[in-house]
C-alpha cells in the first residue's frame, strides 16, 4: 500500500508534527512513521496546513555524478566514476516546500539539481546490496542546490553545498515508488531544464545503500540524495524551480 507522510503546522497549533496525508486529508501521528508513530484523533485539510520538509534527518547524504548524461556535461569528470562519490550537507541547509532559497555573496553563481531522496527507516550498517530495500522507508523530492563557482573553487564541496537553504526537501514522503524507472525533472520558471530517468543512474539505490552503510550508520529518517540528471544551470533572484519526481509530486522553492 502506498502512503503520504508530512510534516506539517496550522495556525492554531504551530508545532511541527508528522502526519499521514490521505484524500487532501492529514491525520496527526504520535511520532515519525518510521519510529512507529501512530495515528491520533487530530487531523487537518491539507489546505488548512502548511508542509514542512518531511523529515529530520541526522545527515543528508549525497550522491555526485550519478547520472550517465550528467558526466558527460560535468566540467569535474571526464568518464563516470568507478565508485559513488558521497558528500554530505548539513542538516541546517534543509528548507520547506515554498520556502525561498538565499543567494549567499560569496557565490556568483547558485545552481539547482533535481534529485530523487532516499528516506532510510531502520538502522543500517553494513548493509547488503540484497537486503538493502528492507532498509528504505519512502521516497521524496531533494534540491541539491550548489555554489558552482565554489564547488570549483574549493575542489571539495562542502561549503558550495552546505549553506543554510540549500537543501530544499518535500513535499511528502511516498513509501512506494518504482525507483528502478522514474522520471526525474528540474523545471525553472516554468521550462523543463533537467529531465532523466532513474534507469540511468550508475549507480542503483540498493548499492548506494549498502556502500554507504559500509562507511557510516545510517540511522531512520537519513536522507541519500541519489544525484542529478543532466541540464543544471544558474539561478536568479524571483526564479522559480521545481523538483518533479514521476510518483512523488513536485517541490517548488523561489531563489530570494
Amino acid at each position: 500500500m502506498n502512503e503520504r507522510f508530512v510534516r506539517f503546522r496550522t495556525s492554531d497549533i504551530p508545532e511541527i508534527r508528522y502526519g499521514c496525508l490521505e484524500n487532501d486529508r492529514i491525520t496527526a501521528l504520535t511520532a515519525a512513521p518510521w519510529l512507529g508513530g501512530q495515528p491520533t484523533s487530530s487531523g487537518v485539510p491539507l489546505s488548512h496546513a502548511t508542509l514542512c520538509a518531511p523529515v529530520e534527518p541526522s545527515k543528508i547524504v549525497c550522491i555526485g555524478l550519478n547520472y550517465h548524461a550528467h558526466v558527460a556535461a560535468s566540467f569535474s569528470a571526464d568518464k563516470p566514476p568507478d565508485y559513488p562519490l558521497i558528500f554530505l550537507k548539513p542538516p541546517s541547509s534543509i528548507i520547506d516546500p515554498n520556502d525561498q532559497i538565499i543567494h549567499p555573496p560569496q557565490s556568483e553563481r547558485v545552481d539547482y539539481e533535481a534529485e530523487l531522496g532516499v528516506v532510510i527507516g531502520r538502522r543500517a550498517k553494513n548493509v547488503s546490496e540484497t537486503d538493502a530495500e528492507q532498509y528504505i522507508f519512502g521516497f521524496t523530492c531533494v534540491n541539491d542546490v550548489t555554489a558552482r563557482d565554489l564547488q570549483k573553487k574549493d575542489g571539495q564541496w562542502s561549503r558550495a553545498k552546505g549553506f543554510d537553504t540549500f537543501c530544499p526537501i518535500g513535499p511528502w514522503i511516498v513509501t512506494d515508488l518504482n525507483w528502478r524507472d522514474v522520471l526525474v525533472e528540474g523545471i525553472l520558471n516554468g521550462a523543463v531544464m533537467q529531465s532523466g530517468r532513474t534507469s540511468r543512474m550508475i549507480f542503483n539505490i540498493p548499492y548506494l545503500i549498502s556502500y554507504i552503510s559500509s562507511a557510516m550508520t545510517l540511522m531512520p529518517g537519513d536522507i541519500i540524495s541519489t544525484g542529478t540528471p543532466s541540464g543544471i544551470a544558474p539561478m536568479k533572484s524571483g526564479d522559480v524551480i521545481e523538483v518533479r519526481v514521476e510518483g512523488i509530486g513536485t517541490l517548488a522553492n523561489s531563489m530570494a
